[in-house]
Formats: C-alpha cells, sequence, structure tokens
C-alpha cells in the first residue's frame, strides 16, 4: 500500500461534557498537528497517490472551518462532544466530501483509504481512518 501524507494544524476552544474529562470540561484551548495520510493500492498513471498541493489545499480549507473558532459556539457541533477522536472523524468526513467533489484530482478516485490524526502534543493523539 502506498501513501502520502500532508500536515497542517489548527487552534481551537472547546469545553468537554462529563466528569471523564475532568479539568477539560472547562473552557479550554488546543492546538493541534494534524496529519491527513491517503492511501492506495497502485500509484495512478502520473506515479502518485494523490496530487499533494491539491491534498494539503483541501485539509488547509477543511481546517479553516474550525481554526481559531470556539467549537462550543458552532452550530453544527452543538450537540457534540468535540474530543480529539471526534475531531479527528469530523476532518477524515470533511475531506472525504472534498475527494467526491473533485477536489483533490482525477487521481483521489483511486484511494483505498484516508487517516486523520490530531496530534494533541508529543505523547498524546488520536486517529480516525476511512475509505473515500
Amino acid at each position: 500500500m502506498f501513501s502520502v501524507t500532508v500536515r497542517e494544524h489548527m487552534m481551537i476552544a472547546h469545553s468537554l461534557r462529563g466528569e471523564v474529562f475532568g479539568p477539560a470540561q472547562r473552557l479550554h484551548g488546543a492546538t493541534y498537528v494534524v496529519d491527513a495520510t491517503f492511501r492506495r493500492a497502485e500509484l495512478d498513471p502520473n506515479g502518485i497517490v494523490v496530487d499533494i498541493g491539491a491534498a494539503t489545499t483541501a485539509l488547509h480549507s477543511v481546517l479553516s472551518d474550525l481554526n481559531y473558532r470556539n467549537l462550543d459556539d458552532e452550530p453544527s457541533l452543538a450537540d457534540t462532544n468535540t474530543t480529539t477522536e471526534v475531531l479527528a472523524k469530523l476532518v477524515a468526513d470533511r475531506l472525504v466530501d472534498r475527494i467526491h467533489a473533485g477536489e483533490l484530482g482525477e487521481s483521489a478516485s483511486g484511494l483505498a483509504g484516508i487517516m486523520v490524526t490530531l496530534r494533541e502534543s508529543h505523547v498524546a493523539w488520536a486517529s480516525y481512518e476511512r475509505t473515500p
């Protein structure tokens, strides 16, 4: 399996509901390093997994909808506990929407999988993987 990963970051504010989150129940900020990995079994006729520039642009676009926002105030996330795991899925799903819209180019039609990893720190991260 071949893979290409592009990286970006986002800064958000949010609070998490539930005793399990302890002090993170209060409003706090988080800065995530976000990796989006695209996979396919065979390279396309140009010898690539996906256009790196298009993948980078798509990731930046997805994150710009969340960046510098208090996620507690986002209507689309009103009933969502925006854990790192949930945000990884959200970013992956939104990237897949862009793949289906053709924003990542022809090579993206042959993708077998996409994985999004949000790194909270050098010791903790969460990932979500799905098919396009």
